[in-house]
């Protein structure tokens, strides 16, 4: 699919990381772009400066989704390409011990419910209510493509560490429902690709000393660094345009593997 002027494009966490810049390349080659997010004075500063839109949106949200997609929609029309970077993750043990008193203590239910409604169920709920308007409209390819879809999972989808079960599971679901929602939407000229990032540079990396963010880096084989959010903004280009990538989760991760911990 060719992005220009007159396609639009909703990234869902565009308000920062790796949603962030992909929303600035989409916009910067042409296209209009919502971006749906849960920080609003962020957001709003975003959208402003690619000349986009900003959706103040509760993926997990009914009638927040709803209402965004309706904004979204009667500013730039119906969106052609939907990019999923809304998430949230913790660090939790399935079984941990209390350091003062020795006693194991359960993973909570809900703060592992939480990541999997964030991460997975917010993810497919997008999808759905996405893909619903793509295909009501005309084709804009050849082949009669309606639109395009790109999730965010994980290299811990496929190999989590000693602490990331929610964050794995979740991003496992989004591994899991890739290739279904692909053949699901085939007959509807809709494409869905997932794409699994390694150790890339987002706000939580500040959190780490330099000296931290350089290690994880130099765990990676090549090339030794983390990986850049246009890095990540580049393959979602890339799947849009080729219209050849369907159904398929896509490692970009510097061929590096996960330790347990």
């Amino acid at each position: 699919m060719k992005i220009n002027e007159n396609i639009s494009a909703i990234v869902t966490g565009g308000a920062s990381g790796l949603g962030e810049a992909t929303a600035r390349r989409l916009a910067a080659i042409g296209a209009k772009v919502a971006i749906f997010d849960m920080s609003e004075e962020r957001g709003e500063m975003v959208a402003g400066e690619i000349g986009g839109t900003f959706c103040m949106v509760d993926v997990t949200n009914e009638e927040s989704v709803d209402a965004g997609l309706a904004k979204a929609r009667a500013t730039h029309g119906q969106e052609r390409i939907l990019v999923n970077c809304a998430g949230i993750v913790i660090g939790r043990k399935t079984v941990s011990r209390d350091r003062e008193t020795g006693s194991t203590l359960a993973h909570d239910l809900a703060s592992f419910a939480k990541v999997v409604e964030v991460n997975l169920i917010g993810t497919f709920h997008m999808i759905a209510k996405s893909a619903a308007g793509m295909a009501a409209t005309d084709p804009v390819t050849a082949d009669g493509g309606r639109g395009v879809i790109i999730n965010t999972s994980s290299i811990a989808g496929a190999e989590g560490q000693i602490g990331q079960v929610a964050y794995a599971a979740s991003k496992g679901g989004v591994m899991s429902l890739t290739l279904p929602v692909a053949r699901d939407l085939a007959r509807e000229g809709i494409r869905c690709c997932t794409i699994m990032p390694g150790l890339f540079y987002t706000p939580m990396f500040d959190t780490l000393p330099a000296e931290a963010q350089d290690a994880l880096g130099a765990s990676v084989p090549f090339p030794a660094r983390l990986g850049t959010a246009d890095e990540f903004a580049q393959m979602a280009q890339h799947i849009v345009e080729n219209d050849m990538l369907n159904g398929t989760c896509i490692r970009l991760d510097g061929a590096i593997r996960l330790e347990p911990r």
